[in-house]
């Protein structure tokens, strides 16, 4: 249990950090955003708790057919917000989008045989 919350405190706080960084500096907090934290951390996590590299090349591998969809939201967002939408229905119209493109991803991978 003690490890879960090390692992809970470190991942909460590198998330603030990133934050607190790209209202200083939005180059600096998206560069950070964009090295995969979240991924590198899932993967630590994943070999500490398992001892086993091939989850995380797993995992890895995964994430590779998901990037393009990921950019929806990237895409989506700043465009909704420049065309006069607010924040939050920009936000969550661009989250919608973005699940949807990881569906049809998975989908479309799926009639091809490649399973994630």
């Amino acid at each position: 249990m003690a490890f879960y919350i090390i692992k809970l405190l470190i991942t909460t706080v590198l998330i603030v950090l990133i934050s607190e960084i790209a209202k200083r500096s939005s180059l600096l907090g998206a560069l950070l955003a964009a090295i995969s934290l979240v991924s590198i951390l899932a993967m630590t996590w994943m070999y500490v708790d398992t001892n086993d590299p091939g989850t995380a090349v797993e995992f890895s591998n995964r994430i590779v057919w998901l990037i393009a969809p990921s950019m929806t939201l990237f895409i989506a967002f700043p465009l909704l917000i420049k065309k006069g939408l607010s924040f939050y229905p920009s936000m969550f119209i661009s989250i919608a989008l973005t699940i949807f493109a990881y569906y049809s991803v998975i989908f479309v991978l799926g009639k091809f045989g490649v399973k994630l």
